[in-house]
């Protein structure tokens, strides 16, 4: 095979995982500009914008298969709309501003978010909930099970990292739909982390447990969110398995107009994101793994984190940007 043919084999270069970074600082900048201001909805269009002109920039035909919603409840980045200026084709998965809430009220972990994986490799998941359970790289398989008890994983857990379950923490989403969870968890004697929001970001925090202090994330999210934690976890391994929760029959319609079939299918890592894929996230506000925009005199710095699955690399940038750098 000559050179030129073994990079079209690798589409998801090295290059085009640096330039994936500019749509996340991108969406962060213009949101960070709505940072405590109390206007969810405005700080999610300032991402969203700030998002798409950045990926115009990049030489790829990009499809949107996690996206902010269908084609006639969302003004852009719409599931199945292309973007990029032409090239390689891949899937996308994205959220332009994780935290809308997070942000307007000034809180931790905002993040801009996004995937790219080669076409045809991410699953184009309904926007309905997911029951998540993921931990971090360095472990056999088979330690989490979704179908067991918090409890039994948490003990699980604790035998693999050899420590006592006290030494085990949890991160949760803050929900009256998991005070069962909540409960068990604590059974053993393992503590709880709860947040108020961030689905994808409390994913990740599995995989720098001695930065984050998390052990393993458990509870019940977005579907789409689902899909982008997993594309991170493909990045620097680690364990998620996951399931759809469907409230009515509309929902389960969406998910079969999808082409779901098996609606009680259990996805693992590689279900949801099984080909080479490029993560990115840049922090909005500080958090538990990146730094929130900051604005200096006549310079904006972001902080992001960019991985790689086909070399399981992951770089931390930290970039200064003068005024008007993001479109």
């Amino acid at each position: 095979m000559d050179q030129s043919a073994n990079r079209m084999s690798r589409p998801l270069d090295r290059i085009l995982a640096l330039e994936a970074v500019r749509v996340t600082e991108a969406a962060a900048i213009r949101a960070a500009r709505l940072v405590g201001r109390g206007d969810e909805k405005a700080a999610d269009q300032a991402a969203v914008e700030g998002m798409r002109w950045a990926f115009n920039l990049l030489p790829i035909e990009g499809v949107v298969v996690i996206g902010e919603g269908e084609r006639d409840e969302a003004p852009m980045l719409f599931i199945g709309e292309l973007v990029g200026s032409g090239g390689i084709k891949v899937d996308i998965a994205l959220d332009p501003l994780e935290g809308t809430t997070l942000t307007a009220k000034g809180l931790p972990n905002a993040l801009a978010v996004m995937a790219m994986a080669e076409a045809g490799t991410l699953l184009n998941a309904p926007d309905v909930y997911m029951d998540k359970i993921a931990i971090g790289p360095g472990f056999k398989d088979g330690v989490i099970d979704l179908d067991a008890e918090p409890a039994e994983n948490i003990l699980s857990l604790a035998k693999a990292k050899g420590v006592k379950p006290e030494r085990i923490r949890a991160l949760v989403l803050d929900r009256p739909r998991h005070e069962k969870i909540i409960s068990s968890i604590r059974s053993v004697g393992a503590s709880v982390q709860l947040i108020s929001d961030g689905d994808v970001a409390g994913v990740i925090a599995t995989t720098e447990p001695d930065i984050t202090g998390i052990d393993i994330y458990i509870g019940q999210g977005g579907a789409p969110e689902g899909v982008l934690a997993a594309a991170a976890l493909r990045c620097v391994g680690g364990q998620l398995q996951t399931r759809l929760v469907f409230r009515n029959d509309n929902e389960r319609h969406r998910a079969e107009k999808l082409g779901i079939r098996d609606l009680r299918r259990k996805y693992m890592l590689k279900d949801l994101a099984s080909g080479d894929v490029v993560f990115a996230a840049t922090g909005v506000t500080t958090g538990t793994m990146l730094e929130g925009v900051r604005i200096d005199g006549p310079y904006v710095t972001t902080h992001s984190i960019v991985m790689r699955s086909a070399t399981k690399t992951v770089r931390w940038i930290k970039m200064r940007h003068p005024h008007g750098d993001a479109g």
